[in-house]
């Protein structure tokens, strides 16, 4: 947090799909402030798979609430707000604006199967060239199939198909607006023309009149609900610029908006992925690429199995021992030191972590977690290192590929929760053994949500100012001799990935089968 006069202040929030997180700055993009809220309990039994509307509305008003009084006392006014979205989200709404379903996330793997469906067809190639995104279930378009498939009273009743993001500013302005980036994310977007695309509107089964009018990112919309704008301590005149994803945000906000630098993101998922002056996509359909505005697309490749897959491992930890005070439990940092506790390579124990099921490169949702080489020796601690390893190694997949797809990769810029641990970081940069750069900001989405806000208020006047606004706070180098050693257990991880790759889909018919009854 930096003290210095000025006149205006913007906020930039971030709506994720774990918590919501909201940075208050200044016009030269410096942190005034930070507030953070997790979306209340509801009672849904997976929040992971499927989140309440209102709570998560509640949870972007609290980290707006937290940020400004965090900050004190602030001269002016909010010259701008911006809210950045987590991708693939999607809820079902009547005409009355009542919501039909909950929020369903990236993490749900219901709609494994309509993703299959398509894969299988000739669709699939010509929808991957048109929107940038591969046939798989973690696709709104997909959801909307299995809606129509699974639950057809909710799919007959519902006026609108919406993201978490476009549900809030729906609350805050009445208004139904998505920006590029959320709706390419959604499968339905032609990333080219920057309009609904009429073949994956005609497999969803909708009309563009039960989806969000697409907008540029910089549009402005000025008229906040009063009691809502209330609520966050804002005037209902403050100014909301439209914004973009949660993924272009991530990537603004470390500074990386060049093709030779490229963002490596952990948080609940992950990702590795570069901003680009036009559409790039892989013969191998191994990659996604999402607009973000008229000049810029991002692309790169998702992992499902982030932050998400040690929050299943403390959990765990901490469910095995019930008698445990609040405050002997396992935190995150915990978890961290327990894994550096282990040597490289955890004795032995190597794990692919697709708790979540696989996005990039392989787009298989009924991928499973995997340790091998599990033994008698082996302790929580190993476990741990191997679920970071693997970790490190999906990133290291997707970084391969973009470099056959972009050339050469000149800069790795963190962002993500993980920026927090010098751990980690290290790890990660043996892994990829390249060095990683973080900024003096590690919440980069909530700061790129709000350069949107400097954007579209003129104050900025484009996103090559971005670099020059970021300054690095860290650099961490590789250590030859492991990234050597983690080279190995990347072809072994690789091999491994291949041998048991196809008992993944026997898998997922033996569990249904149980299910379903024989």
């Amino acid at each position: 947090m930096r003290n210095r006069k000025f006149d205006s202040w913007f906020l930039g929030v971030d709506l994720g799909t774990g918590s919501c997180k909201t940075v208050v700055v200044n016009e030269q993009l410096q942190v005034l402030g930070f507030g953070a809220a997790d979306y209340p309990s509801t009672g849904i039994p997976d929040k992971w798979q499927e989140q309440d509307p209102e709570s998560v509305l509640a949870g972007a008003i609290t980290s707006v609430q937290n940020a400004l009084q965090n900050v004190g006392d602030l001269p002016g006014k909010c010259a701008g707000l911006s809210i950045g979205g987590a991708l693939h989200s999607l809820m079902a709404m009547d005409a009355n604006g009542v919501p039909l379903t909950g929020i369903m996330t990236w993490a749900d793997g219901r709609f494994a199967q309509q993703g299959k469906d398509i894969q299988q067809t000739p669709s699939a190639k010509k929808l991957y060239q048109s929107t940038g995104c591969p046939a798989h279930g973690i696709y709104p378009l997909y959801k909307i199939r299995w809606l129509k498939e699974n639950k057809p009273h909710v799919f007959e009743k519902a006026a609108r198909f919406l993201s978490a993001k476009e549900y809030v500013i729906y609350r805050l302005t009445h208004e139904y607006l998505v920006d590029y980036s959320v709706a390419s994310g959604s499968g339905l977007l032609d990333i080219k023309g920057l309009n609904w695309n009429s073949t994956a509107m005609e497999l969803a089964g909708v009309q563009d009149t039960q989806l969000s009018v697409v907008a540029d990112p910089k549009t402005t919309l000025t008229g906040l609900n009063p009691d809502l704008a209330r609520q966050m301590g804002l005037s209902p005149s403050t100014r909301l610029i439209l914004g973009s994803s949660d993924a272009a945000n991530s990537s603004i906000g470390a500074g990386a908006v060049r093709q030779h630098q490229a963002t490596c993101m952990i948080g609940t998922s992950g990702a590795f992925r570069v901003i680009t002056p036009n559409p790039i996509l892989d013969a191998h359909v191994r990659t996604w690429c999402y607009a973000i505005d008229s000049k810029h697309w991002l692309t790169g490749g998702s992992i499902n199995n982030g932050g998400i897959a040690l929050s299943w491992l403390r959990d765990l930890l901490n469910r095995s021992n019930r008698s445990l005070h609040p405050e002997q439990l396992l935190s995150f940092s915990d978890l961290l030191a327990l894994a550096s506790s282990a040597p490289l390579g955890a004795d032995g124990l190597v794990c692919l972590p697709f708790f979540a099921g696989e996005r990039s490169p392989n787009w298989n949702l009924d991928s499973r977690a995997v340790f091998f080489g599990l033994s008698l020796e082996h302790e929580a601690q190993h476990i741990a290192r191997a679920l970071l390893e693997g970790i490190a190694f999906r990133m290291l997949s997707i970084k391969e590929i973009l470099s056959e797809m972009v050339g050469d990769i000149q800069e790795v810029r963190a962002s993500g929760g993980y920026t927090q641990s010098p751990f980690w970081l290290q790890l990660m940069t043996d892994v990829l053994n390249c060095e990683i750069q973080v900024s003096g900001w590690g919440e980069t989405s909530s700061l790129g949500a709000a350069f949107w806000s400097l954007l579209g208020s003129g104050v900025f006047s484009g996103m090559e100012e971005i670099p020059s606004q970021i300054t690095t706070q860290e650099w961490f180098q590789p250590n030859p001799a492991d990234a050597q050693k983690y080279q190995i257990l990347y072809n072994l991880y690789k091999s491994l990935y291949q041998a048991v790759r196809p008992s993944f889909g026997s898998l997922a018919d033996i569990k249904s089968s149980f299910t379903m009854g024989f």
